[in-house]
């Protein structure tokens, strides 16, 4: 029998695999290595951008999971002196971000790799913004804050759901007011992105439905969004194929290669999509009830994004014209995408109080996604979708 292939991927006369990533990722910003076991090569990797000392950004689920342990091997063989700093949590706060920046800062790091889901990417990010430029994150807080050079960055991520390994934002929490910081800086790119399907096998499989969702979510607002263009819409639309294909074989079975290869890939174009242009009100909805609430990202974009939908296709021609349905088979297909996740559909299946709901849409009008939703939208609008999405 031959080798098992990546999903999408062609075989060559010899017996390998043809490079199954998208032209349109081939010639950008990160290098993408696509393919089961190219972990291994992070060591390869870190050498070829100078690195020597490096900062290992992570969590505890991941080193249990054994991924840390190979990644050290690796970089170890490459001759780097390696530093593990797994106090990541899920919604990184400034709290993790210091500490693993006085670890940055006592090892002397001069390279940092981010292994696993958008956690622990985005806090990799936010310790190289202190690390090489001082202050706080909110002195990043907003677009091209960052005065001098950062770090070379490698990102690993372990589900498929956030494409954090394909943008320059942090996403970086206030513990005190719980506000999400965006900090985007081009400087904060990560220079390689490593997507080796072997480590989503082991995700557990709520994450593997909160994440997968976000996913999709990704792809179905970035098709709609204000700030589209051919760029964009080009990660757009093969993203979609491939989320739209495999979703539900991910989740039903983990140990399905193609399907996982699929929505790495998917999820990885989908990031690289926001990155071209932007998001919208499924999002922007999404982080006051994170930030209020606790709910899970995934689990409060995929609660809202049929109802952003049917609200953004009220009265004009398709939004989503790029996905190849109309906006109400998309918000059916979303649903069905939600159902065969076991995941909520409505707000009070959440625990959502409805009198709650005019201090969410308050603050998701502030929202920087929602400034570029297809449709404008006000609080009241937003109190609309999510009074849509109560129960």
């Amino acid at each position: 029998m031959s080798a098992p292939q990546p999903a999408g991927s062609d075989p060559d006369p010899s017996g390998g695999v043809v490079d199954a990533l998208p032209e349109i990722l081939k010639h950008s910003r990160p290098r993408v290595l696509f393919g089961a076991g190219t972990l291994e090569q992070v060591g390869a990797q870190a050498k070829s951008e100078g690195g020597l000392r490096v900062l290992l950004v992570t969590d505890p689920g991941i080193e249990r999971a054994g991924h840390v342990e190979r990644a050290v091997r690796s970089l170890s063989d490459a001759g780097m002196i390696v530093t593990v700093f797994n106090g990541v949590e899920e919604n990184p706060t400034t709290k993790h971000v210091d500490a693993g920046v006085a670890v940055a800062h006592h090892h002397n790091i001069d390279l940092l790799v981010g292994l696993g889901g958008g956690s622990s990417m985005d806090c990799a990010k936010g310790i190289n913004f202190l690390y090489t430029n001082g202050g706080r994150i909110a002195d990043y807080w907003g677009v091209g804050k960052a005065t001098k050079p950062m770090v070379a960055m490698i990102a690993i991520p372990t589900t498929a759901g956030t494409g954090s390994e394909a943008q320059s934002f942090a996403l970086i929490s206030d513990p005190a007011t719980h506000q999400k910081m965006a900090c985007g800086d081009k400087k904060a790119a990560c220079r390689v992105a490593i997507l080796d399907p072997d480590l989503t096998e082991t995700q557990p499989r709520g994450v593997a439905a909160a994440t997968s969702i976000d996913a999709v979510a990704h792809a179905v607002e970035t098709a709609a969004t204000t700030k589209r263009n051919d760029s964009s819409l080009e990660c757009t639309r093969q993203a979609w194929v491939r989320l739209d294909r495999s979703f539900e074989l991910s989740i039903k079975n983990a140990t399905d290669a193609d399907a996982r290869s699929d929505m790495l890939l998917g999820a990885h174009l989908a990031g690289a999509a926001i990155e071209r242009s932007m998001l919208g009100a499924a999002h922007a909805c999404a982080n006051p009830l994170t930030a209020h609430l606790g709910i899970v990202h995934g689990v409060a974009v995929g609660v809202m994004l049929p109802h952003v939908i049917r609200f953004n296709s009220r009265g004009r021609d398709n939004p989503y014209d790029l996905l190849g349905v109309d906006a109400e088979a998309l918000a059916v297909r979303v649903e069905s995408m939600l159902q065969a996740a076991e995941l909520p559909r409505r707000l009070c299946d959440c625990d959502v109080p409805a009198d709650m709901l005019p201090t969410l849409a308050v603050e998701a009008s502030e929202q920087w996604t929602a400034r570029f939703n297809p449709t404008p939208v006000t609080s009241d609008d937003l109190l609309q979708v999510y009074s849509m999405a109560l129960c």
